[in-house]
């Protein structure tokens, strides 16, 4: 389902009660117009209140996730969204102490996504996809280990919205996504997309965050141990990850 051909909620979600009338008449164009007026925190509280239970918070762990995960601090009152983590099985050793650490400092209710295929029976299956240099390969595991993974925890809690910490500055694709869209046949909602990556370090010292293990070392972005590197002269950003045959892991984008 693409943006340009469906303005109004898919049939499913009109049908649904818990959705308020108001929202279900209005464009996804409309609610964009409304939400890049409110901040990130109260963008985070309309996904709540619109869609209760059926809206989560996605995560990486990655270097600049606490701010997001910092935010459902608003949601002290009351019942806290969960946050789902797709664990790849691959991630870095720095990456499980730092969720084990936000998890515990934000008191997350922390759904984990994995891949019913286990790393190694992957590997025996379909080889090391990550190191061919064939894009193909690479998207393969992506959707193995990665997108798959999201839609089936996605699909098992009857999720309608999720929100992701996602930023235009980060690759070329996201320079055009808007605060709410569709993503596969569900909405997505991106409460930083207009963040700046001083927006980000601020945020950070403001609030005291912790910052990754890995940030020390030179790394701006983190996925999985063999698809990451520090920064270095030819390399910054996304270009460090996936060896620079993608910015993307396929989560953000509208593709089975």
């Amino acid at each position: 389902m693409k943006r340009e051909s469906q303005t109004n909620l898919t049939t499913d979600l009109q049908k649904d009660t818990q959705i308020p009338k108001t929202f279900l008449v209005k464009s996804i164009d409309d609610t964009c117009q409304e939400l890049e007026k409110l901040s990130a925190q109260e963008q985070l509280q309309w996904g709540f209140e619109h869609f209760n239970e059926k809206f989560v918070l996605t995560t990486s762990f990655g270097i600049q996730s606490a701010v997001l995960l910092h935010m459902t601090g608003i949601f002290k009152s009351k019942k806290k969204p969960k946050v789902i983590w797709i664990d790849t099985g691959y991630l870095p050793k720095e990456t499980y102490h730092y969720a084990e650490k936000l998890t515990k400092l934000f008191e997350l209710d922390l759904v984990v996504a994995q891949s019913p295929l286990s790393p190694a029976r992957m590997e025996a299956l379909h080889g090391r996809l990550w190191e061919t240099g064939d894009p193909k390969d690479l998207e393969k595991y992506h959707q193995i280990r990665k997108v798959s993974p999201l839609e089936m925890t996605l699909s098992k809690l009857n999720i309608y919205c999720w929100a992701s910490g996602v930023r235009k500055g980060q690759t070329k694709n996201r320079q055009s996504m808007a605060h709410i869209d569709y993503i596969r046949d569900r909405l997505t909602l991106r409460p930083l997309l207009n963040w700046s990556k001083k927006d980000i370090f601020y945020y950070m010292e403001n609030n005291n965050l912790p910052q990754h293990p890995l940030f020390e070392k030179g790394y701006s972005t983190v996925g999985d141990w063999h698809s990451s590197s520090s920064e270095n002269n030819n390399s910054k950003g996304r270009s460090t990850r996936f060896g620079g045959l993608s910015e993307e892991c396929g989560i953000h984008l509208n593709t089975q």
